[in-house]
């Protein structure tokens, strides 16, 4: 069974920064988009930065500039580097991952960003 465990999150103040890490368990085929979504408290899930296979990248306006998003290249794993970080940016952040036929989410973990 194939489970992503994202790790990383937790309590930080404005202007800091957080690594998340996401790591896949299980076998998975033909992965080709890595994304992280967040969900703040009242409001809908919102895409925050895409990596497709071939490395082309995506962000949210909000966090252009600020995010990274990187990959392992010899694993299912996928990273997102917050710099600069604001209150706004508070939330619950997934870990998600597709091929064209599965899609696969983690449990999340929490980003705190505190003013």
């Amino acid at each position: 069974q194939v489970q992503l465990a994202e790790s990383g999150g937790g309590l930080v103040q404005a202007g800091g920064s957080l690594r998340l890490s996401c790591a896949a368990s299980g076998a998975m085929f033909g992965i080709d988009v890595m994304d992280w979504f967040r969900q703040a408290t009242g409001k809908q899930r919102e895409l925050v930065a895409r990596l497709y296979s071939g490395e082309t990248t995506e962000y949210a306006d909000a966090v252009k500039g600020r995010f990274t998003i990187s990959r392992d290249s010899g694993k299912n794993a996928v990273f997102l580097q917050m710099n600069h970080l604001k209150p706004e940016d508070t939330a619950v952040y997934y870990c998600h991952m597709s091929s064209p036929y599965r899609s696969y989410w983690g449990q999340g973990t929490q980003v705190t960003v505190s003013s």
